[in-house]
């Protein structure tokens, strides 16, 4: 009896199905390395190294953050730090939350915080001009322009005239990726006082610039 052919299933670029998206939970990858970021806080207990899965996976996130709210300067450190309080804290780490990215960006609002005069001093010169470091890698300029041309002059004065309470919370959500719910959870708020801080950041920035001045600002992620 000769074999019945396999049905013909058109396929996407990256081998998924024609019109579906890879589905996973939160604090998880697709592939071999699945599991959530709480089991692998969990498995750090017994094996350090396992930790190095959370770096993996949200370090370069975290840089581009850090990058955009310091620059170059200072985004290293704030990631290195990061994952080094990470790692000091893993067993106060909440497990049943299988999603640690709010726990980071936690931590690295916090670094960011102590950095605040540099944060000021970035934003005064984004807001005199864009002139970008013709001694950065390529990696860097790449970054570094698609920042400028996020907060244009007009736009890098607005954000510096928020109150860090509710800059923090705007560029979680424009340049973190964050949800509001994640939002609260990283900065250790109530939902509601992040959906009001929120909504006051946006208002006031498009009070300054015009309706589109926020969508212009999350371009830049």
């Amino acid at each position: 009896m000769s074999a019945v052919p396999a049905p013909q299933v058109d396929t996407r670029a990256d081998g998924a199905p024609a019109g579906s998206e890879a589905r996973r939970e939160p604090g998880s990858v697709a592939g071999p390395e699945n599991r959530t970021d709480a089991a692998v806080i969990a498995a750090a207990d017994q094996d350090t190294e396992q930790f190095a899965v959370l770096y993996d996976r949200y370090a370069a996130g975290l840089h581009r953050y850090a990058y955009r709210r310091l620059g170059p300067e200072h985004a290293e450190d704030v990631v290195a730090e990061t994952f080094a309080i990470a790692f000091r804290r893993r067993r106060t780490y909440d497990r049943s939350r299988p999603d640690a990215r709010p726990w980071l960006y936690g931590i690295a609002t916090k670094e960011i915080a102590r950095w605040h005069r540099s944060e000021e001093a970035r934003l005064r010169a984004w807001a005199r001009s864009d002139v970008g470091r013709p001694e950065e890698s390529l990696a860097d300029r790449v970054a570094e322009r698609v920042s400028a041309s996020a907060a244009r002059p007009e736009l890098a004065e607005a954000l510096r005239r928020l109150t860090p309470g509710d800059r923090d919370v705007l560029l979680l959500a424009a340049w973190g990726d964050l949800t509001q719910e994640q939002i609260a959870r990283t900065l250790g708020i109530r939902p509601g006082t992040a959906r009001s801080r929120l909504h006051r950041a946006r208002r006031q920035v498009r009070a300054a610039l015009g309706a589109g001045a926020t969508d212009e600002l999350e371009a830049g992620r």
